[in-house]
């Protein structure tokens, strides 16, 4: 992938005014340019069908079809090759990211959002420059989720059983949210992770040191394919650490983080944090 283009974005919110503001900013930097701007969700699908944006900022409600639900339609399509709109570097297989914005930080949208596969999930007051570093974020391929909905989400997670009974593992664990601090992105195996996200709860039946002691009667058999120190990492990133954290915590350096990450994703076949994460907790590894 070439990242040396403009990042191309569509806008979709029903208020002309929020879509400015946001046109805006993105329109101020020189790695980003906004290709069109959708007032309801069904617009916002058709203007992804066409344009093949890499990533849609999407407000949940809308009038017609939801962000929701156009969400789940736009993360299903994938970039046409050949298309006369999109540049050579973009014309690939790499499906459009969706960053839903929202000023309703509840529980209900933070998961519907995840089980359509939104790679990110922001507030309409996040300040700019988290935006446009979010946007970036995703745009790389990996994924980042507000740091206020992030503990509340892992808390609903433990509540509701998901990772006891392997639940996330057909929904969650195929969509794209990172368990990271959106104010310095928690990226995946190519990202510094500079945010991270402390106060996560511990599931029942986790010891003091993080572990699970009461482990699940089935794991999955990536699971044994994990060197030992790859589920040392994973342990943290379960705890929500940052690659640097990371880093500091088991006496390694940054490169040699990111490598493990990279491995334990396409060991377990994940495709970013956040599956690492679910895949972590249905183990029984934390």
């Amino acid at each position: 992938m070439n990242e040396s283009r403009s990042i191309r974005v569509i806008i979709a919110d029903d208020q002309e005014l929020v879509r400015a503001g946001f046109a805006m900013v993105i329109g101020s930097q020189p790695d980003m340019e906004v290709v069109g701007q959708a007032s309801d969700g069904a617009q916002a699908v058709a203007l992804a069908e066409s344009l093949h944006p890499d990533v849609v900022l999407m407000d949940v409600r809308m009038p017609g079809m939801d962000g929701i639900e156009a969400t789940s339609r736009i993360t299903s399509l994938s970039a046409a090759p050949g298309d006369a709109t999109v540049s050579a570097e973009s014309a690939d297989d790499r499906p459009t990211r969706v960053i839903i914005l929202t000023t309703f930080d509840l529980d209900e949208y933070v998961m519907a959002a995840i089980n359509a596969g939104a790679s990110g999930f922001l507030l309409k007051d996040t300040e700019p420059e988290t935006l446009l570093n979010s946007i970036r974020t995703v745009f790389q391929g990996n994924a980042i989720i507000a740091p206020s909905a992030t503990k509340r989400l892992i808390e609903k997670m433990m509540q509701d059983g998901y990772a006891q009974h392997g639940s996330l593992t057909g929904d969650v664990a195929h969509s794209g949210a990172v368990y990271g601090s959106a104010v310095g992105v928690s990226g995946g195996a190519a990202g510094n992770g500079a945010g991270s996200m402390t106060g996560i709860p511990s599931p029942a039946g986790a010891a003091s040191d993080g572990s699970n002691t009461s482990r699940p009667a089935y794991t999955d058999p990536e699971l044994d394919l994990l060197t030992d120190r790859e589920r040392e990492v994973l342990v943290e990133i379960a705890h929500g650490l940052s690659n640097q954290e990371i880093a500091d915590k088991l006496f390694i350096s940054l490169p040699t983080v990111k490598t493990h990450v990279a491995h334990i994703l396409a060991k377990i076949n994940a495709r970013d944090r956040v599956q690492a994460v679910v895949f972590a907790y249905d183990n029984g590894l934390v």
